[in-house]
C-alpha cells in the first residue's frame, strides 16, 4: 500500500529481515508434526532413523528454541549420509 512496502508486498530488499527469518517463522504446530512422524517413522532399519533424523532436523527451522538455517540443515543431513555410508561413526 505505501511506498516504504510496510504492507508487506514491497520493500523486503533493504536488508533488515533475511529471508531465512520471514520464511520459516516460528510455528510449533509443524514442529510437533514433523517430530511425530519422525517418531512414528524411526524403527530399527537404518534408513528409517537417517529419514527420522532428518525430519526431526528440518524441523528445527520452525521451533523458536532452535537457531538454524537451511544451509546448516544441508550440512547436517549431508553428515548423516556420509556417516551412514561409512558405517558408522567408529573409525
Amino acid at each position: 500500500m505505501t511506498a516504504d512496502g510496510k504492507d508487506g508486498s514491497a520493500g523486503g530488499d533493504d536488508g533488515s529481515d533475511p529471508d531465512t527469518e520471514t520464511a520459516f517463522d516460528p510455528d510449533p504446530e509443524r514442529v510437533a508434526s514433523l517430530r511425530e512422524v519422525a517418531d512414528e517413522i524411526r524403527s530399527d532399519s537404518s534408513e528409517s532413523k537417517q529419514l527420522a533424523n532428518i525430519l526431526y532436523r528440518t524441523s528445527d527451522l520452525y521451533d523458536a528454541d532452535e537457531e538454524t538455517t537451511p544451509e546448516e540443515i544441508v550440512r547436517n543431513v549431508k553428515f548423516i549420509l556420509e556417516v551412514t555410508e561409512r558405517g558408522g561413526l567408529e573409525r
